[in-house]
């Protein structure tokens, strides 16, 4: 079933695309801008559907490594995912100093795990392995195609709403901004964010922390990776462009400081809430015997 409703939800996203691009390219060609609009929206949702985890990795610059040069994060994904019974992702790194991870890509088949620099010196194992149970959990709760698609619409739209200032929609006057072009930035940059906020629930975090939690057996370890994890965010917060802030909500923890267009695009539950959740499934299921 949420794979089905997911589905649903990703179709519904590539027809929005397809609907909006079809409308601006009759707006501004009449016959002949609706045609070549039909072009674009084709090769745009081909773009989102097989390119979104291209997109995201992009955006924090993440990638791809070998085993040799960080055999542990190797060892701590080839057991969960065997555990799961599910194939291996491709494992990415990014530079990036403040402590955060993510999934994306189009189904388990095409799934890839992103950590950052800053996570790996900041969790120890134990709890970097809880941090990886959840972004699998994603995958296999099969919220990676909906958030990867959603983030490369909301990517695209953004890209034209920085654009726009170029496109010459009716004013002669070189010397300020166009009022129908300030319009349209103003209109495509909310739409980008409600591209976001319509597809993606923030209950999927709290279902990958549970999810998490029953593949590792061991609930505290992300209840203690999500405390050091919301506290290197807070301290190191990534800048909110248009690229990263599209891709925020495939973070575990949002990575952009709050507030402006950072709140736009939150999808994140409250980390005190999430933590809690995690500490009471963990009296619920008893002590866990944790073994390296």
């Amino acid at each position: 079933m949420h794979s089905h409703h997911n589905g649903l939800k990703t179709a519904a996203l590539l027809g929005l695309l397809t609907a909006m691009i079809l409308a601006v390219g009759y707006w501004l060609g009449g016959s002949a801008g609706l045609v070549l609009a039909v072009i674009v929206s084709l090769a745009m949702n081909a773009g989102s559907y097989f390119f979104s985890d291209t997109i995201a990795l992009r955006a924090m610059r993440a990638r791809p490594v070998s085993e040799a040069e960080f055999p542990a994060l190797y060892e701590i994904v080839r057991e969960l995912a065997a555990e799961a019974g599910q194939p291996m992702p491709r494992l990415y790194v990014s530079p990036a100093l403040q402590p955060n991870a993510f999934a994306t890509g189009r189904n388990p088949s095409h799934a890839a795990v992103a950590v950052t620099v800053g996570i790996t010196q900041l969790l120890d194992r134990r709890e970097l392995r809880g941090v990886i149970g959840h972004e699998l959990s994603h995958v296999y709760n099969r919220d990676i195609l909906i958030s990867s698609v959603a983030a490369a619409l909301a990517g695209i739209v953004t890209m034209i709403a920085q654009l726009a200032i170029f496109l010459p929609l009716g004013s002669d006057d070189d010397d300020g901004p166009n009022p129908a072009t300030l319009l349209l930035m103003l209109i495509l940059g909310p739409l980008a964010a409600s591209i976001i906020q319509m597809a993606i629930s923030r209950n999927r975090e709290f279902q990958a922390d549970a999810s998490g939690a029953a593949l590792t057996r061991d609930p505290l370890a992300l209840a203690s990776a999500l405390e050091k994890i919301q506290y290197g965010a807070q301290r190191m917060p990534l800048p909110a462009d248009g690229q990263l802030a599209t891709s925020a909500h495939l973070m575990i923890a949002n990575p952009l400081r709050g507030g402006g267009i950072a709140s736009l695009f939150s999808t994140h539950p409250p980390m005190p809430e999430r933590v809690r959740r995690l500490r009471e499934l963990a009296a619920a299921t008893g002590p866990v015997e944790y073994v390296r």
